[in-house]
Parts: C-alpha cells; sequence; structure tokens
C-alpha cells in the first residue's frame, strides 16, 4: 500500500505523465492544432528540474517513443526532442532553481522550441512542410503555462511530500 505521508510517492509523476499524454491527443478544433501546448515536456521538465536524480535519457526516450506511438508521428520524433531537452535540464537545473519564474518560462521557451525545432526537422524529413515559425507557437503557449505548471506541481509535491 502507498503511504502518503512518506517521501515516496512518486506515482504523481506517473499520473502525470499520463495525464500530460491524455492532453497530448485531447481532439482540438484544425485552427487551434498549432497552439496547442507541449504537455509531455512541460511535465518533464518540472520533474527533471525537480527530481534531477531520478531521471534518466532512457526513461525519457522510452517516454517520447510511447508518445509516437500515442499520437502517430514518426517513431523517434518526440523520443529525440525529449532526450535533447533532457540533458540540457539536467546539465542547467542547478541554476535553474535561482531564476525567477519570469525567468524560468523563458527558459521553458528555449527548451520546448529547441524540441520543436527537432520534430519540424523529423517532420520535413518524412515530406512534410511548415511555413515559417509556425512550429514555435507550441513553444511560447508552453512558456505562458509554465507558472501554472510550476506553481501546481510544486504544491502537489509538498502536499504529498515527493522528495
Amino acid at each position: 500500500m502507498i503511504d502518503l505521508t512518506r517521501g515516496h510517492n512518486r506515482w504523481l509523476v506517473l499520473v502525470a505523465l499520463l495525464l500530460a499524454l491524455t492532453l497530448a491527443v485531447y481532439p482540438l478544433p484544425l485552427d487551434w492544432r498549432w497552439w496547442r501546448p507541449e504537455f509531455v515536456m512541460l511535465v518533464v521538465v518540472y520533474w527533471v528540474f525537480t527530481l534531477p536524480d531520478h531521471v534518466s535519457l532512457t526513461q525519457v526516450a522510452l517516454l517520447g517513443l510511447i508518445q509516437d506511438l500515442v499520437e502517430g508521428t514518426p517513431l523517434g520524433q518526440h523520443a529525440l526532442g525529449l532526450v535533447i531537452v533532457t540533458y540540457i535540464a539536467l546539465q542547467s537545473y542547478r541554476r535553474f532553481g535561482n531564476y525567477a519564474l519570469w525567468q524560468q518560462a523563458c527558459w521553458v521557451f528555449v527548451l520546448v522550441g529547441i524540441a520543436q525545432m527537432t520534430s519540424n526537422w523529423v517532420h520535413s524529413l518524412a515530406g512534410g512542410h511548415v511555413s515559417g515559425l509556425q512550429f514555435l507557437y507550441p513553444a511560447l503557449v508552453s512558456a505562458v503555462l509554465w507558472p501554472l505548471v510550476h506553481i501546481g506541481f510544486g504544491g502537489l509535491r509538498h502536499r504529498y511530500r515527493i522528495q
């Protein structure tokens, strides 16, 4: 049985990832498809910055492959972006904690933008075409949502004493 008073409540991370995967495929009108935030990336970035010792690149690559299967994208598209962003986040998590919330949101924009660029690259290799900087819209929306994600998961982390 899971003891909710101890610091080993990492089941919340799995629930958050499942919810993020669900939101990643939730149907939206076609006009809004470019404005969908990268929910899985936001959850991964938050937990990498919060619990960097408990995240491995292998786990993130598997999560990316699962996201590829769920979304029906070319196999490895999300895995590549998630691994690159996770590596950068693991290298910069000490500095990230010292940033103000708006600076963190700017860094999240950069990280999600990197993942979006790799996804756009894979998409173009598969024969697709995206004109302009439209592929960066999810990075912008994700950065705007970052304060809510940070505050929401921070409250849950303290409530369930996840360490």
